[in-house]
């Protein structure tokens, strides 16, 4: 089983949990943020030293209130290659439409070529709006009539963006013609002539893997068409198993061939380990609860279940015991959590697992330690 580390990454907060302050309250100084940054790179690093196959670092902007303060993964993951020779380096997710995808085909490029093919292309639609609509797009929603047209038009670019990404890694010339992206316009004079066609510098030395986050019934169809694979994240197991089941349905109608169990699809937990159950829940309280007081806004809980047995009414809060009892997040001992992790392998056949070690406002101590029980006391049960 191929285990990576996901983290938000943020400052550590010594006000984390539920009630005030609220999120939008807080604002770091530029050395808070930039020292949470050295501190992630740090933590890559830690992780390669203890075993961890991978690494993933995620996209977000203007979020002087600390929750995630790295803007560029791809950058910061030159760096992480740099200081590394193992460890693979994965994006959770590039915000595709808040690129230009031609500038995002060469940075993934080069860092997949300077790792030494380490680099694992992530993407996703987005879900802040104070991100997309200053940096070119629109957040919308498929289930709410009210944005479906920003849920359309963000599908329509991400897709484009994505088709341009695919042809600009794989092929030596190419170009792109639709309703949102025209490369190369018409026109271009160079040298005596007219621009055609492209070729993106540098390309893909080496094969790499491309990972969507699966969210929504459409991106569920599209994602197993396209060839890549799933993340799957936030969702009551009852959920997960239709989902993933009906990704490996997909993937075997596009593809003409069944998948094996848990090929193409990775599971995503929230996790956290201590000596004692109990103290597993004390100590992760305040960041389950700092979590949901930054993500409910959002409609992140929506996969979790409802006492009628369907998915929870919008606005969900959800406290750390129905996360748990939801098997949402992985509490307890080193055994109580390596149970848990058996038990989602017998389900679903698990054999990409992304932890989640690291909860909002935790200090980067406390996540060293996580990290170094889940690889010794935890992990050497699925090798």
């Amino acid at each position: 089983m191929r285990t990576g580390v996901f983290l938000f990454g943020g400052v550590e907060m010594d006000d984390a949990g539920a009630g005030p302050p609220a999120p939008m309250d807080r604002r770091y100084s530029k050395e808070e943020v930039w020292r949470a940054t050295e501190q992630i790179i740090d933590t890559a690093v830690l992780c390669e030293g203890l075993g961890y196959d991978s690494f993933w670092l995620t996209e977000h902007h203007f979020q002087y209130e600390g929750y995630e303060v790295v803007p560029n993964g791809i950058l910061l993951g030159a760096v992480i290659a740099e200081r590394t020779e193992r460890l693979r380096i994965g994006m959770a997710f590039n915000i595709v439409p808040q690129w230009h995808p031609l500038r995002l085909a060469e940075d993934f490029a080069t860092l997949h070529n300077i790792s030494g093919g380490r680099a694992i292309l992530g993407v996703g639609r987005g879900t802040v709006p104070r991100e997309a609509e200053v940096l070119g797009t629109r957040i919308g929603s498929f289930d709410n009539p009210d944005q479906a047209e920003d849920d359309r038009l963000n599908r329509l670019q991400f897709d484009e963006a994505m088709q341009v990404i695919n042809l600009a890694l794989n092929e030596e010339r190419f170009s792109f013609h639709g309703e949102v992206y025209d490369f190369p316009p018409p026109g271009i004079p160079d040298r005596g002539d007219f621009v055609d066609e492209l070729t993106l510098v540098p390309q893909p030395i080496h094969p790499f893997e491309t990972w969507q986050a699966v969210t929504s019934p459409p991106t569920l169809e599209q994602v197993p068409r396209w060839g890549w694979g799933g993340v799957f994240w936030n969702n009551h197991p009852t959920f997960t198993r239709q989902n993933w089941d009906r990704f490996g349905e997909v993937w075997e109608e596009a593809h003409g061939r069944a998948l094996e169990r848990g090929e193409k699809r990775m599971l995503v937990r929230c996790v956290h380990v201590a000596d004692t159950y109990e103290q597993a829940v004390d100590e992760v309280r305040p960041g389950h609860d700092e979590m949901w007081k930054f993500l409910g806004p959002y409609g992140w809980s929506k996969g979790y279940m409802g006492e009628d047995g369907k998915p929870a009414a919008p606005g969900l809060i959800p406290g750390l015991e129905e996360s748990i009892d939801q098997k949402i997040w992985l509490v307890g001992t080193a055994d109580d959590v390596g149970e848990q992790i058996e038990w989602y392998r017998d389900l679903l056949g698990v054999e990409n697992l992304m932890l989640f070690p690291m909860m909002p406002g935790d200090s980067y101590t406390a996540v060293e330690d996580q990290l170094g029980r889940l690889a010794t006391d935890v992990l050497p049960r699925f090798s």
